[in-house]
């Protein structure tokens, strides 16, 4: 018996990223110590607020927010203009790592999780690792 094809959209599916995207929002998440916040499907866009008062890394792995992979958002309350970013990123989840108190709001599209979490796509086989030159 012959396998049956299930199609539907995929990591280069452009109409995905050209619609609005899912609501999915976290907030008041602790980054004392290194902490992850997964998303069900493929983001379309990504934005995260530091209302904390170290400054936040965030990177696509543990790896990354350990080493030299991440991007820095300043702490809450130090008179600068980057307490937020806004990411325009395929990713599944985030790592974050220096502060008390983060805001997540993201986007999602259709796209299942599984089709970044696996070896073919990532080395890791999770989302993309930060150590491969990603």
């Amino acid at each position: 018996m012959s396998e049956a094809f299930i199609y539907s959209s995929g990591l280069g599916n452009v109409p995905s990223y050209q619609v609005s995207g899912i609501p999915f929002v976290t907030g008041g998440v602790s980054a004392t110590t290194i902490k992850s916040v997964s998303f069900p499907y493929v983001t379309r866009w990504i934005y995260v607020v530091n209302n904390g008062s170290g400054d936040l890394r965030i990177g696509f792995s543990q790896n990354g927010v350990q080493g030299s992979r991440y991007i820095t958002v300043q702490a809450s309350g130090t008179g600068k203009d980057t307490t937020s970013i806004r990411m325009e990123v395929k990713a599944t989840e985030l790592w974050f790592s220096g502060s008390t108190s983060v805001d997540i709001m993201a986007g999602l599209t259709t796209i299942p999780a599984a089709r970044i979490n696996n070896s073919a796509v990532s080395p890791s086989g999770s989302n993309w690792s930060g150590s491969a030159n990603v």
